[in-house]
C-alpha cells in the first residue's frame, strides 16, 4: 500500500507540474516498467487520479492528460478564488498566533524563491522547488479554516488549475506580479482585514478569468 501511495503521488505531481504534455497518452504498461509494479496498480493509480480531474479515460483509447481548455481554466479559476478566499477568512478567525507564524514562514520561503526566479535567466533548476513552495503557501492561508471539506475541495481545484498551467508556468514570465501579490496577500490576512483577504486573493488570480493569460 505504501508504495501505490508513493506512485500515485509521482504521477499527480508529474501531471501537475509539465511532466507531460496536454493530451499526451499515459500508456500503462511504459508506467508499470517504469515503477516495477503490476499492470492492475497502475490501472487503479490512473483511475484514481481521472477521478480527480488529473487524468481523461475513455473506453478503447485509455488515459490520457486533459487537455488545455480557456473555458475549464475560466472555472477553475472562479472556484479557486471563492474557496480560497472563505478559507481564509475562517483561518483568519481561528488561526491565532501559530497560523499566523506558518503563513509567514511559508511565504518567506516562497519570496526567497520567486526573487531567485527573477534574478536568474534560466530558472529550470529552481522549477519543483517553486512549484512546492507556491503549493505550500496557498495550503498555508487555508489551513486554519477548520473545514476538512473545504481544504479538500481546494487541493482538488488547485492541482487542476496548476494542471491547466503546467506548460506556462516554465516561462515565468508573471513572476514579478507574483511576488507582489503574494505580499499583498500576507499582510492583508496578517492585518486580520477580511475583505482586502478576499480582495487581494481575487487580485492574484484574476487575470485568468478570461482563460488566456499564463502563470499563477
Amino acid at each position: 500500500m505504501h508504495r501505490e501511495i508513493d506512485i500515485y503521488h509521482k504521477l499527480k505531481k508529474r501531471l501537475i507540474s509539465n511532466g507531460y504534455e496536454h493530451g499526451a497518452r499515459l500508456r500503462a504498461e511504459d508506467l508499470r516498467k517504469e515503477f516495477s509494479c503490476s499492470a492492475s496498480t497502475i490501472r487503479e493509480i490512473l483511475f484514481r487520479l481521472s477521478a480527480v480531474g488529473l487524468a481523461d479515460f475513455q473506453e478503447q483509447r485509455g488515459f490520457r492528460v486533459p487537455q488545455r481548455v480557456p473555458q475549464k481554466l475560466i472555472e477553475l479559476t472562479h472556484m479557486r478564488i471563492l474557496l480560497e478566499g472563505e478559507g481564509a477568512v475562517l483561518s483568519i478567525r481561528n488561526g491565532g498566533v501559530d497560523w499566523e507564524a506558518r503563513l509567514t514562514a511559508a511565504h518567506h520561503k516562497l519570496s526567497h524563491i520567486e526573487r531567485r526566479i527573477h534574478d536568474k535567466d534560466d530558472p529550470t533548476d529552481l522549477v519543483d522547488i517553486w512549484f512546492n513552495s507556491e503549493n505550500e503557501f496557498h495550503q498555508t492561508l487555508i489551513s486554519a479554516c477548520r473545514s476538512e471539506t473545504l481544504k479538500q475541495m481546494h487541493g482538488r481545484i488547485y492541482a487542476q488549475f496548476r494542471q491547466q498551467l503546467m506548460v506556462a508556468d516554465r516561462q515565468f514570465g508573471f513572476i514579478s506580479e507574483n511576488i507582489k501579490h503574494h505580499a499583498s496577500i500576507l499582510d492583508a490576512a496578517l492585518s486580520g482585514d477580511e475583505a482586502l483577504t478576499r480582495q487581494k486573493i481575487h487580485d492574484h488570480l484574476e487575470r485568468h478569468l478570461t482563460g488566456k493569460t499564463m502563470g499563477d
